[in-house]
């Protein structure tokens, strides 16, 4: 039996290991409980060149076809990339029959990470395609410029898994630092369990007509060419809701919601809402009914039970002793 093979290098340029083959075979093949390790401080720890197929092909019966590790926190133990600059080539592609094609693990920075300006960050394909672990951070972590940071796609099961083991934690959980839509669903949702959201009422969109100096809190009714308009007559049967997203409370649900049309208002229509309440006439208590008042987008105690029927809002959470202010009521109109 002879030595084990060694080389090194001096040269940054130069790999300490290289495999070439020109007819079309593998330029290195390691076989063992480790098929290839290869460490380095400042460059490739193994470097594989094939002109016809893998550059670096690593088989082990018992253990990691192929392990990398690098000891410089700028470094990464495994790099893949590729610069055929078509935008169908991998950086790194992981098979597997019977278990997990790319598996990434870490204990303070990111499992599995990848980047794209124009193609997939990181695409796994076997039982599991892509499994990431970590105990503090992202157990996978993919960013592109211009496209999906992750995309997962399967023909017969979820294109994207999520599970957590904590029950505080989101099985899948998304954010969008800009302010727009941090999920988006492209046909049926099905929840099996209960939805849970911080905030209160339930709305939906109406066009409002002569939308100027309407704000959030103000009472709206029906106009006759079917959009809605500020409420200007106490007692008004048309009365349809009030502007949702005064004070502190914020729509939970807004439906027909459309942002291609022009002067769109939310309006609540069930749940807690701050609106605008007249007490100069009648004080108000919680609990008492609201309708619409004389005063431009205020509400007011419904003191004529003749005339409330068809025209109450909904009913106070909070009393208003006297003048104008924005009170939370509970909004149903009935």
């Amino acid at each position: 039996m002879g030595n084990p093979i060694s080389a090194t290098s001096p040269d940054l340029k130069v790999a300490g290991v290289k495999g070439e083959n020109t007819a079309g075979g593998d330029g290195v093949v390691g076989t063992g409980r480790r098929g290839v390790v290869g460490e380095s401080q400042r460059f490739q720890g193994v470097f594989g060149k094939s002109r016809d197929n893998a550059g670096v092909v690593g088989e082990s019966d018992n253990f990691h076809g192929i392990f990398g590790h690098c000891h410089s926190e700028n470094g990464a133990g495994v790099f893949g990339t590729n610069d055929a600059g078509n935008g169908i080539g991998f950086g790194v592609i992981g098979t597997c029959d019977l278990h997990i094609g790319v598996a990434g693990d870490s204990k303070s920075g990111t499992g599995v990470r990848g980047i794209s300006q124009f193609a997939d960050g990181v695409v796994g394909i076997g039982r599991r395609g892509v499994v990431g672990k970590s105990d503090t951070f992202q157990g996978v972590f993919g960013h592109s410029r211009a496209n999906a940071g992750v995309v997962g796609e399967s023909e017969e099961f979820d294109g994207v898994f999520g599970m957590s083991n904590k029950a505080t934690a989101a099985g899948v959980s998304g954010h969008n630092a800009k302010g727009g839509l941090a999920g988006f669903f492209d046909g049926d949702v099905l929840i099996t369990g209960v939805i849970h959201m911080t905030r209160a009422d339930y709305a939906e969109d109406f066009t409002v007509i002569n939308p100027d100096g309407v704000e959030p809190g103000m009472v709206m009714v029906l106009d006759e060419i079917g959009g809605v308009r500020v409420s200007q007559e106490a007692y008004d049967t048309r009365v349809a809701g009030v502007v949702s997203g005064a004070g502190g409370y914020k729509p939970a649900v807004i439906l027909d919601h459309d942002d291609a049309l022009p002067n769109r208002w939310p309006l609540a229509l069930m749940g807690k809402v701050y609106c605008m309440v007249d007490a100069t006439d009648a004080p108000v208590r919680a609990g008492d009914l609201l309708t619409t008042s004389s005063v431009p987008g205020h509400a007011m105690k419904a003191v004529d039970p003749g005339r409330s029927f068809g025209s109450v809002i909904g009913k106070a959470l909070q009393p208003l002793a006297c003048g104008r202010d924005l009170v939370p009521i509970l909004v149903r109109v009935q």
